[in-house]
């Protein structure tokens, strides 16, 4: 539960860093996934459903920035972002999956034996 919470944190302030940098025009969409993973992996666990959880949650946390800072404009709820994710641009879905891989790997690589 400990590496879940820290996971949270890190998403918090993945996604603060990733506003902040766009306002300063980068775009750093890998930011909320690899923070929620670098974050949760800061407490040693014995499961590896812990790093499966972090990344299915790193995922969720680049959607969620995603659909924050831009939605559709035909519509900008989150039930229709969601059924069109096949339709962002393919660099993003490649940050969120970078964010998603780093979200799994650093917490499954620091698990215990």
């Amino acid at each position: 539960m400990l590496a879940i919470g820290c996971a949270c944190v890190g998403a918090s302030l993945g996604y603060l860093g990733f506003v902040l940098l766009l306002d300063q025009g980068f775009y750093a969409l890998i930011l909320p996934g690899s923070l929620l993973g670098l974050a949760a992996g800061i407490v040693r666990n014995r499961s590896a459903l812990v790093a499966v959880a972090c990344g299915v949650l790193a995922v969720v946390a680049g959607l969620l920035a995603e659909h924050q800072v831009s939605p559709f404009i035909a519509d900008s709820s989150l039930a229709f972002f969601l059924a069109h994710v096949r339709d962002l641009q393919p660099v993003r879905l490649f940050l969120i999956g970078c964010g998603g891989l780093i979200g799994f790997w650093v917490p499954f690589r620091r698990r215990q034996r």
